[in-house]
């Protein structure tokens, strides 16, 4: 994908996140687009980022704001892991690891690659304080690094209506596992 937003697409990209914005007020409660907008036409590396999030299917929408930085806090907001995103293994080191029937590549590569961060266990879980994400599929959360020393990665989804944050192996792969990223601007 390319890394660069075109000076055509930004205005479409723009009216997305836009429309998007206001349809789910609920996520960003006393946020005002026009500060966002500003904001991003500022970082162009944010609007190559949130391109990029769009096209892989992540639907990214404010999910609030830092205190102490003061940035945006945008999110792959689909209601199933980005599908563009999926069957990856966790990191290079479990793609080098894994013997045969090797994904095209992992999580955390991609996540870097697009400009964004994989979520933390505590920000997937905030994640779905505002609304049922991950009912059919699941995503990589950021590991602990004692936890990926031993060869495991996290993931999370919502079953039976709760988010269970569960454990695999991180060269394991599967059709319906990607990941979300959150992107500060």
């Amino acid at each position: 994908m390319k890394k660069s937003v075109e000076r055509n697409a930004v205005q479409p990209l723009l009216q997305t996140l836009q429309e998007r914005f206001a349809r789910h007020g609920h996520r960003h409660p006393g946020l005002d687009w026009q500060d966002v907008q500003s904001r991003l036409e500022a970082h162009p590396k944010a609007l190559q980022s949130l391109a990029m999030m769009e096209a892989y299917g992540g639907e990214p929408d404010v999910i609030g704001r830092d205190g102490a930085s003061g940035q945006y806090l945008f999110c792959d907001c689909a209601a199933e892991s980005p599908s563009g995103r999926r069957s990856l293994c966790y990191d290079r080191d479990a793609l080098d690891t894994r013997k045969e029937n090797k994904p095209q590549g992992s999580a955390m590569e991609m996540a870097a690659d697009m400009g964004i961060t994989l979520l933390d266990e505590a920000q997937y879980r905030a994640l779905q304080a505002l609304g049922e994400f991950d009912t059919k599929t699941s995503s990589w959360v950021a590991t602990p690094a004692g936890v990926r020393d031993l060869g495991g990665a996290l993931f999370g989804d919502r079953r039976y209506g709760q988010v269970f944050v569960y454990h695999n192996g991180a060269q394991s792969y599967y059709a319906a596992r990607g990941f979300r990223g959150l992107l500060r601007v």
